[in-house]
């Protein structure tokens, strides 16, 4: 929530006609006196007013008030606008005001929250109650929160509080993630695939530019064990010395390739998975939301999962030993039937269970430590922290769930390692155990641990120029 600036504040309550109120804001809007608002006037208007919004959501309120579409606000449409927004500020209030009394308390937003799926103590709704309450009482009235949100172009209380949505748009090459979530004005207006689309685009750019250390970690998974030597420099060397600088990005074809239907799968079936698990009217909640999610993860899988198998035989095949999907898939068709593409299914499947899980919970917790401890003026904590955030429980997940990826990753390739005998989950997990130890269930995540900083950037990056490419005014 942005801290508002206390001019807009005294404008409304002093002022009993809002039409009045409405018009001075407007009059300091327009810069250049000619009765109308461009976006640039908006966003500079509400910097000199102590309350900018940020890029999106300037644009959100234009685009939303701008109701003949001619690039400009008159003052008619922008008091339309706040009359519009009022009413639904008025609904999001009354939502919160669960014993409608006309004030909210702090029990009334933990409840509320809980009902939306995010868990907070009263000490952090008691900071949420202090960035709006203007006259110290520690609870908020019609005219406070009237004030605090006439220019937030949020409409509904759902929106208010998605500050700590999980999509942020990063992509670390992990196909295991809960599905990002949507309002159902984002569903509505369209934005939601404008928001996977640029989500898949981004990780489609963030793969590519990590997919050498992407093909390093499979290496070092199937071959490190020959010799227990195979290192970063040398892995590298042997990749680029046997098949040249392109041999890096062998592989990331079908990596790219898989991210549209794998995203569309999991999204599609994550909201069904949602409605079976939840009554009409009710909120998902976090444990609901790690099921669904991990439910989803496992049909999208099961569903692409030959994909996954492909990768894997591109990456550590020599060259010109396939040349290229088709041709990949066709010979293991070939050679070694149907049963071929799903090799490693079953620890790829329980890799979805603690992958999820810990995922969820760190970032939860991870949410609750920064609440409690750097939320002052705000419950906002902004794009670095989600993003750190979100990769610090990624990366715990990734932890978590390694041993069985690397036993995914070994079934697959069995048939490519001469003198090789085809072994269980469970044969090899004993295998790599008696013969490396412990430490060879976690061979390979040294590149896959230096991959997530390098990914998360690009990504996020990518993901914000493809959100301005296709016009989406929002998280």
């Amino acid at each position: 929530l942005h801290q508002n600036s206390n001019k807009v504040s005294k404008c409304l309550l002093l002022m009993s006609d809002l039409g009045h109120c409405e018009q001075a804001l407007f009059q300091q809007l327009d810069h250049n006196r000619d009765g109308v608002v461009d976006v640039g006037e908006l966003q500079e208007g509400l910097r000199s007013l102590g309350i900018p919004l940020g890029r999106e959501a300037e644009e959100k309120i234009f685009t939303t008030g701008d109701t003949n579409k001619d690039g400009k606000l008159d003052f008619e449409e922008f008091m339309k606008y706040l009359k519009d927004h009022e009413k639904k500020m008025k609904l999001a209030f009354k939502s919160l005001d669960k014993n409608n009394d006309g004030i909210i308390e702090a029990s009334e937003i933990v409840q509320s929250l809980q009902i939306l799926g995010l868990t907070i103590s009263e000490q952090q709704a008691e900071l949420i109650l202090q960035s709006i309450d203007t006259d110290g009482t520690m609870t908020i009235d019609w005219n406070e929160w009237r004030d605090y949100f006439l220019l937030n172009p949020a409409t509904d209380i759902e929106e208010i509080i998605r500050f700590w949505k999980r999509s942020t748009g990063i992509d670390i090459g992990d196909s295991l993630t809960i599905p990002d979530e949507f309002t159902e004005d984002e569903k509505k207006s369209g934005q939601w695939w404008r928001q996977l689309l640029a989500g898949g685009i981004a990780g489609a750019v963030s793969r590519t530019s990590t997919a050498p250390l992407d093909r390093l970690k499979v290496m070092m998974q199937v071959h490190g064990s020959k010799s227990g030597k195979m290192n970063i420099y040398g892995g590298f060397r042997q990749m680029v010395k046997e098949g040249g600088i392109r041999s890096l990005w062998r592989g990331n074809g079908t990596n790219v390739i898989k991210i549209a239907p794998e995203t569309a799968i999991k999204f599609w079936v994550y909201e069904q998975y949602k409605k079976l698990l939840t009554e009409e009217g009710q909120k998902v909640g976090t444990f609901k939301r790690f099921v669904s999610g991990s439910l989803a993860g496992a049909t999208a899988q099961t569903i692409i999962y030959p994909m996954e198998v492909v990768k894997t035989r591109l990456a550590i095949g020599k060259t010109r030993q396939y040349s290229g999907i088709f041709d990949c898939a066709k010979k293991i068709l070939k050679h070694e039937g149907m049963g071929a593409f799903y090799k490693g299914y079953v620890p790829n499947l329980l890799g979805i269970i603690p992958y999820a899980g810990i995922d969820l919970a760190v970032y939860e917790l991870l949410k609750a430590h920064w609440l409690d401890n750097y939320a002052k003026d705000s419950v906002n904590p902004g794009v670095m922290v989600l993003l750190g955030c979100g990769a610090l429980s990624s990366t715990c997940g990734q932890l978590a769930s390694y041993p069985l990826a690397l036993v995914r990753t070994r079934m697959q390739a069995q048939a490519m390692i001469e003198g090789n005998k085809p072994m269980n989950m469970v044969g090899l997990f004993q295998q790599i155990i008696s013969k490396e130890g412990i430490p060879g269930l976690y061979r390979g995540i040294t590149p896959n641990f230096m991959k997530v900083l390098p990914a998360v950037g690009i990504s996020y990056v990518a993901y914000e120029k493809m959100k301005q490419t296709l016009g989406v005014t929002q998280k």
